[in-house]
């Protein structure tokens, strides 16, 4: 069996440096001359983080001291003679080369190798070492909180006792981190989005939007920004196989939510589909309409006119700009859990599961429903 050709520290930087870019495995490995199981094999062990970057303890040997150890030994000069020319201790080149084999053995490069692999000394994470605060935080993921719900939660409650806080990059860490023996893989399950790698959110500097004059969302109204008045509406498509979506719409005051069939995603279907939905509504609820730069909206100046609605995009690679619809279809994988086949579902039942979501109280709407708040802003 041939041995797996391991990779240089450069290429192991590279690596994730383009991953954080948002590269594609296959990318990675083209530009890097790497296979693509060998790229994820990287990725995968350290569950899509990056490990932070060792660093050498300050007044240890260096790599090049070592190599002037090695060469001075080689020509029988003394250990106070190779202390003076690096101007460190005789008892500190006394135990370097004590410890690498003795005068007659000492190789710098088994030298540095061996420092390298003996001043690793992981500690263990705070979960791992707190019991009480582990059990909890198990408990809450299994009740599909999210670890910064998690974090909030126990700062809220734990407010004088630190053993019993943590951070949710630290929950994160130890859930995609399997080494770290904290907290199980099976919990991630219960996170929204169910992966198995934490991926990085991309600067969105390679772009690859299809959409052509569309206006920025910087140019929205201030009025759709403070949520002042209704009417201003985020949406999107929520797929559950790659051939199958639905059409999501939330007013941003009220967080009302409307669901739209969609039997096709191409342009023509999804204008024509959203034109029907949004010219029931009352005029003073068609302010305006964010969308992410899909293809599906490339007939955007036509939607506007025939439904008489501003329509604005979010910046490229960037759907959080559009958050409270983001959120919306966290909710909505309740219902719509991704991989199952959306196209069963026929309009009846996407107006059932609205109503659902907009009978649930909110604690962002004081704890009111959005058909509460909706109906008495209208009035």
């Amino acid at each position: 069996m041939a041995r797996r050709k391991r990779l240089s520290p450069w290429i192991r930087s590279q690596i994730w440096h383009r991953w954080h870019k948002g590269q594609t495995l296959k990318d990675i490995g083209n530009a890097l001359k790497v296979s693509v199981p060998g790229v994820w094999g990287q990725i995968a062990r350290a569950g899509g983080i990056a490990p932070r970057a060792r660093r050498r303890r300050p007044g240890s040997l260096g790599e090049a001291e070592r190599e002037d150890i090695s060469r001075w030994l080689a020509t029988g000069k003394s250990i106070r003679f190779i202390a003076s020319q690096l101007e460190r201790s005789p008892s500190t080149i006394s135990r370097e080369v004590a410890r690498n084999g003795g005068v007659g053995c000492y190789r710098a490069i088994c030298a540095e190798q061996r420092a390298w692999k003996q001043a690793c000394r992981p500690q263990r994470c705070k979960l791992a070492k707190q019991i009480r605060l582990q059990r909890c935080v198990a408990r809450k993921l299994r009740q599909f909180w999210s670890p910064q719900q998690i974090a909030a939660w126990l700062r809220e409650t734990f407010v004088d006792d630190d053993t019993m806080q943590v951070s949710h990059e630290t929950i994160y860490r130890t859930l995609y981190i399997q080494t770290r023996g904290a907290l199980r893989k099976e919990l991630q399950q219960f996170l929204r989005t169910q992966r198995v790698l934490r991926r990085p959110r991309t600067d969105g500097t390679n772009s690859t939007a299809s959409i052509v004059d569309g206006v920025s969302i910087s140019e929205r109204p201030a009025s759709a920004e403070d949520r002042a008045v209704p009417g201003h509406w985020e949406g999107d498509l929520l797929f559950g196989t790659p051939r199958s979506c639905i059409a999501t719409l939330v007013e941003r005051a009220t967080r009302y939510v409307m669901l739209v069939k969609i039997p096709h995603k191409d342009t023509k279907t999804v204008t024509a589909a959203l034109q029907r939905t949004i010219k029931r509504l009352p005029s003073q609820l068609r302010q305006s309409l964010t969308w992410d730069r899909g293809s599906e909206l490339s007939a955007h100046k036509k939607l506007s006119v025939a439904a008489d609605i501003d329509i604005y995009f979010c910046d490229p690679h960037s759907p959080w700009q559009r958050g409270t619809n983001e959120n919306t279809n966290g909710l909505l994988r309740q219902y719509f859990p991704n991989g199952k086949d959306i196209s069963q579902h026929d309009q009846r039942y996407l107006d059932r599961v609205a109503r659902q979501l907009n009978g649930r109280p909110r604690q962002t709407l004081g704890w009111k429903t959005p058909a509460q708040v909706l109906d008495q802003l209208l009035q």
